[in-house]
């Protein structure tokens, strides 16, 4: 083998490079060009700024690094691998984009240690960056002392042109800039290229300025292939302005040292091929075999285990030192970080009898998070400009802003795609904290992306969700969820609840609150409208999904499910049946999700298989209902758009009423 005669950053540099030109031939799959052309700026932020510890990726303190630009995710394999990250070997890099592999073809945190956020749908990445920054910054505000800083880390995130043109990031970088998140740091990949060619067929504002506007500090490095002093320097500049996030443009080619494809869409989405491979091994003087890496590279980048020893020690003993001086502090520090509740938390959540006054499910909801939040400090959360129409206000806090991070209600603006993104940053955080993030269930389609990747990357967030019907009324069809709930439940590992009253409502914070420490997501699905609290209702119902609340002796003419509001017109309706010497069980239904996961001989004792006269109630579509009803069963339903009236007319209009469930279930009888 030749020596090779670059300098030593030369050859870190193209390590990184061929590791991700090879992964990507070898899988005839993947994107070449990032990797090629942002492993300047990664070097030099791996080598000189970033603090972590590759044989402990989740300690604390480390600094959190996000590749939001997560189709180039080979150049952050190549990192984790030649820093000494146990979780990346050779073989892993072999084996990029295959089955079982550690090296997905997006950065998947659930399947890689040192992977903070699942990326990939681009804009999320910087998004969750924000997220991220915001518990940083909560955590050293409420835990810090003068004379001890316990949490002090920043967040780092690459991000391209495409991550620049997705809306969210526009949301996300809009309120950081307004919070003055100085500990956050975006590096931009100014390549010009993205899947259809040059962006100038379709992107040609001044990124800059827009940072700028949105209150960033803003720096730039003009030659991002080259120029590593003026990365480092941008990168400690950065680092000096406390009171602002800052955006570094590093301007770089696309594909660099590729001699017919760099600067192409070419070398963005496909691997080079053999040929252009050859080619660029000889433009870089690159003489090392597929997956062979030069050894003064590697030595020198697993440097990085020693330094990442270092830095935790130092942190471990500035650890020891706030527990001797603050127990109080430390303790609480101790359990949110380790994801433990207190003992007995749940015992403030309220039940309530029939004789308790009828409220919105938003109502009982306000009143569980603000008895929940003395007791659990890590609540933290709030509205997309919708707080007193979600209740979800925390009394006992100040807003969260500039300067007073240790405040825990967060007004997120109208921005339901970045607030979803930023609760999921803090829930990856690794910090304890239990993020919720409120709007109009309706509106939850403005951030589907990232209750998707809640569900995806085990995100334990809270989504308040109220208005959950057409008993939204006068509103109209804009606002009314028709087929919401359905597609919300079709989403993997996403749990949804719609309680039927304040009972219901506190189970449904007690399953919230116990998956997010689980790192699953929960939907709350809240009404307008006011709820009877109802007979039978409980806390452990909810807590299996589905459950009898008014039942009959011996077996069951006709099953009644209900959901949310609609349980209690079941109720009413199976009184009058009975009234006639019919047989009825009523069985509220606040979770299918949950009640799916039930055993199979509970299932059977809820609904059993004999009884095939069934009819659920749901004010919103039908898909779905038919799995619990059964080819002999009914639905009343909606599966047309809502119309504008108050609440109660609309819900008569559409059937919603005890004359139609009643109607309905004689029909099914015969």
């Amino acid at each position: 083998m030749v020596v090779a005669t670059q300098s030593l950053e030369k050859l870190c540099i193209n390590s990184i490079r061929f590791l991700a030109i090879d992964a990507v031939e070898k899988a005839k799959s993947g994107h070449p060009g990032l990797p090629m052309g942002a492993a300047p700026m990664a070097f030099v932020l791996w080598d000189q700024f970033l603090r972590f510890n590759p044989k402990n990726p989740k300690w604390f303190n480390r600094d959190r690094f996000v590749l939001s630009a997560g189709h180039g995710c080979m150049l952050h394999y190549a990192l984790l691998h030649l820093t000494g990250y146990d979780s990346v070997s050779i073989e892993d890099i072999k084996q990029f984009r295959q089955w079982g592999s550690h090296t997905p073809g997006h950065p998947e945190n659930f399947e890689t240690d040192g992977i903070e956020v699942t990326t990939g749908p681009l804009g999320q990445g910087i998004a969750n960056g924000v997220g991220l920054a915001l518990a940083e910054a909560h955590l050293a505000a409420k835990f810090n002392k003068p004379d001890c800083t316990l949490v002090d880390h920043y967040t780092y995130v690459i991000l391209g042109d495409g991550c620049n043109m997705e809306g969210v990031s526009g949301e996300a970088a809009s309120i950081a800039g307004h919070w003055g998140l100085g500990k956050l740091i975006a590096l931009y990949d100014d390549n010009h290229i993205s899947i259809d060619g040059s962006t100038d067929v379709a992107f040609t504002e001044d990124v800059s300025q827009r940072f700028e506007s949105y209150g960033w500090h803003v720096l730039h490095v003009e030659d991002g292939n080259d120029d590593l002093g003026a990365i480092a320097s941008a990168i400690a500049e950065a680092k000096k302005v406390t009171d602002k996030p800052s955006m570094i443009k590093v301007t770089t080619t696309i594909g660099y040292g590729s001699p017919n494809k760099a600067n192409t869409a070419g070398v963005h989405g496909a691997a080079l091929g053999a040929d252009e491979v050859k080619l660029t091994r000889e433009n870089l003087d690159w003489n090392y075999d597929p997956f062979v890496l030069p050894e003064d590279a590697v030595s020198h980048l697993h440097k990085a285990i020693e330094r990442g020893a270092g830095y935790e020690a130092e942190w471990n003993a500035t650890w020891a030192q706030y527990k001797s001086k603050y127990p109080t502090e430390a303790a609480e520090f101790e359990r949110i970080t380790s994801g433990k509740l207190p003992d007995g938390w749940h015992s403030v959540l309220p039940t309530y009898t029939p004789e308790d006054a009828a409220l919105p499910s938003r109502k009982h909801s306000e009143k569980c998070l603000n008895l929940l939040a003395p007791v659990l400090p890590e609540l933290i959360g709030g509205s997309a400009d919708l707080t007193h129409s979600n209740l979800t206000e925390l009394k006992i806090s100040g807003d969260f802003q500039k300067g007073q991070y240790e405040n825990r209600n967060v007004h997120f603006g109208v921005r339901e795609h970045a607030m979803g993104a930023i609760c999921n940053g803090m829930a990856l955080h690794g910090s304890g904290l239990i993020p919720y993030g409120a709007t109009f269930l309706i509106f939850s389609d403005y951030m589907r992306a990232p209750i998707r990747l809640s569900a995806l990357s085990l995100a334990g967030a809270v989504w308040v969700m109220t208005h959950d019907s057409i008993g939204q009324g006068e509103d109209g069809p804009t606002h009314q969820p028709i087929e919401t709930l359905a597609s919300l439940r079709a989403i993997p590992n996403l749990t949804v609840i719609r309680p039927a009253d304040g009972t219901e409502t506190s189970g449904a914070y007690k399953v919230a609150v116990e998956f997010s420490k689980q790192h699953n997501p929960t939907l709350l699905a809240l009404s307008r409208q006011n709820l009877p609290n109802l007979a039978g209702t409980s806390i452990e119902g909810v807590e299996k999904g589905g459950y009898v609340i008014n039942d009959c002796d011996g077996t069951p003419d006709i099953i009644l499910i209900g959901t949310g509001s609609e349980v209690s017109l079941c109720v009413k309706a199976a009184e009058a049946l009975t009234a006639e010497g019919k047989k009825v069980r009523v069985v509220s239904m606040p979770s299918t999700d949950l009640f799916d996961a039930q055993d199979a001989a509970y299932r059977e004792s809820v609904l059993p298989k004999a009884v095939t006269k069934r009819l659920s109630v749901e004010a919103a579509s039908s898909f779905g209902w038919h799995k619990y009803v059964g080819t002999e069963g009914d639905t009343v339903s909606i599966d047309r758009f809502g119309a504008s009236a108050p609440g109660g007319v609309v819900l008569e209009k559409f059937g919603f009423s005890v004359e139609n469930v009643l109607a309905k279930a004689k029909a099914l009888l015969g």
